[in-house]
């Protein structure tokens, strides 16, 4: 247990379900990760949740947990109770967290994976202090999440907003969703592979790092390289990594003018090269975006949570949970480590991720990495 703001705050488990790997990890009410485990994905819905309660049970054996919450990249449904579909998942309209909750006998909440990633980022990392919020989680794809006036924005059926697949270029890449020209296909990890290519395609002679690999192996080129290639002076790479940037910018310029944010977080496996196109996006950005002069443009940084943040974003909306008292908090609460009940006033005072909800100081709870 440890106390926040003036409480007992329980300690809970934040799941990454990703496609490859389950991450769970013990966090405690300061959004400090205590403890964690890791397992394959399993490919069935029975085996992998299996194995999301081997992860829970492991962990239980060693700490006091009051509630589990899965960050799951995919549709979940407005009560947060199940998942609607998931590319990279076995669950299809499947109500995982009450199995999960009868299985387990603690309270299980679901959340959108860029969805418990902006939270951990706006109670404890780079978005501590804003009061709308965008973040963009940049990596196989774009996932994104939306934070209005200090709430998580799901819209009327649980799966806002898709901003990776607004369309930027008509009839333009194909993308798996089944439209062209989605923001996606130019503005990932997988878009610097095909910008790459197509790059190399058109004058190979350039490149002296990128056209090795892909002489050597079409198929083995990643985002990842595209970008060390970039870091290393190659020009076909610095060349794919300025039309990256411009493709951010045009994007986060859409993402402004709709939404009007304060701050935008840019999180995902590719916001670890920030260094090599945050600027010349930021400059991009501010030329698109409409009326420029003569209106405050949002602050774009990267997270400062990493990889973790959607873990410590779920494990504080199950916490969130319990604190609210939802009736599945209630219904589970035999077997769980739950905080006491605690005033009208004193919950009124907490930022919620579904009420009304204070925007904390900048240096509350945030850690500097």
């Amino acid at each position: 247990m440890t106390t926040r703001n003036g409480r007992e705050a329980p300690l809970t488990v934040g799941i990454d379900v990703g496609g490859t790997n389950i991450r769970a990890s013990v966090v405690d009410g300061s959004g400090e990760v205590l403890d964690t485990v890791q397992a394959p994905t399993p490919h069935s819905a029975r085996a992998l949740e299996d194995g999301l309660s081997r992860a829970v049970r492991e962990l239980r054996g060693r700490h006091a947990i009051g509630a589990v919450g899965l960050a799951v990249a995919g549709f979940v449904d407005e009560t947060r109770s199940s998942v609607r579909f998931a590319p990279h998942l076995p669950w299809e309209d499947s109500a995982v967290a009450k199995r999960l909750t009868e299985r387990l006998g603690l309270p299980v909440i679901l959340e959108h994976d860029a969805n418990a990633a902006m939270w951990a980022e706006y109670r404890f990392g780079a978005a501590a202090g804003a009061h709308n919020g965008v973040l963009v989680a940049i990596g196989t794809g774009i996932g994104a999440a939306l934070l209005v006036e200090g709430r998580l924005y799901r819209g009327s059926y649980g799966v806002a907003p898709e901003l990776g697949h607004l369309q930027v270029v008509p009839q333009g890449r194909a993308c798996p969703c089944g439209k062209r020209g989605c923001w996606e296909r130019y503005c990932s990890g997988t878009a610097l592979v095909d910008t790459a290519i197509e790059m190399l395609a058109t004058d190979p002679m350039r490149s002296t790092i990128l056209a090795r690999e892909v002489f050597a192996d079409a198929g083995s080129l990643t985002g990842r390289k595209v970008a060390g290639a970039a870091q290393d002076g190659d020009p076909v790479a610095l060349k794919v990594m300025a039309d990256f940037a411009r493709w951010l910018g045009l994007g986060l310029a859409f993402v402004g003018d709709i939404f009007d944010p304060d701050l935008i977080v840019i999180a995902g496996g590719v916001s670890s090269s920030a260094a090599l196109f945050l600027d010349d996006a930021r400059e991009h950005y501010a030329a698109a975006i409409t009326g420029t002069r003569h209106r405050p443009l949002a602050r774009i940084r990267t997270t400062q949570l990493g990889e973790a943040a959607g873990m410590i974003g779920a494990a504080e909306l199950a916490r969130a949970a319990l604190d609210t008292g939802t009736p599945a908090a209630r219904a589970r609460r035999k077997n769980a480590e739950a905080p006491q009940p605690q005033s009208s006033t004193a919950e009124s005072s907490r930022a919620q991720p579904n009420g009304a909800a204070r925007r904390p100081s900048a240096g509350t709870g945030t850690r500097r990495r």
